[in-house]
């Protein structure tokens, strides 16, 4: 699902004229697909953490406080898979293949989802 160009620009609008607290990096949820294991970390602004093989850099994290309806956390994330070469034994990394660029919303985590076959992250809260 796509927002049109409108609503995207109308819903920044309303944020940006809520108060909203600074964070220091954004809190996920990470789900390894394969294992059935689910485990929560920092991705610190602007310095890149990995969850299996993704490595995860959250750029802007916005957190509105509670008592604003609705209350809302959004961080815009850039996420990249590093490929291995097929050889016995593993391999040699081959390159970064950017997987997902955008921002993903914690009340609406479908919305503008990381499209993965094996990991599966979500927005918690920004981390302050």
């Amino acid at each position: 699902m796509r927002w049109s160009a409108a609503a995207f620009a109308a819903f920044w609008l309303i944020a940006a004229a809520l108060p909203a607290q600074a964070a220091s990096g954004a809190r996920l949820r990470g789900l390894d697909k394969i294992s059935g294991q689910a485990r929560d970390f920092i991705a610190p602004l602007n310095r890149p953490v990995m969850f299996g093989a993704l490595s995860i850099t959250a750029r802007a994290c916005e957190q509105r406080p509670p008592e604003e309806t609705p209350p809302e956390t959004s961080a815009y994330l850039t996420i990249t898979q590093t490929h291995h070469a097929a050889a016995k034994g593993g391999g040699a990394p081959v390159g970064d293949v950017e997987v997902f660029r955008g921002w993903m919303f914690a009340s609406s985590p479908a919305l503008h989802a990381l499209e993965h076959p094996t990991y599966d992250v979500w927005v918690i809260s920004c981390a302050n």
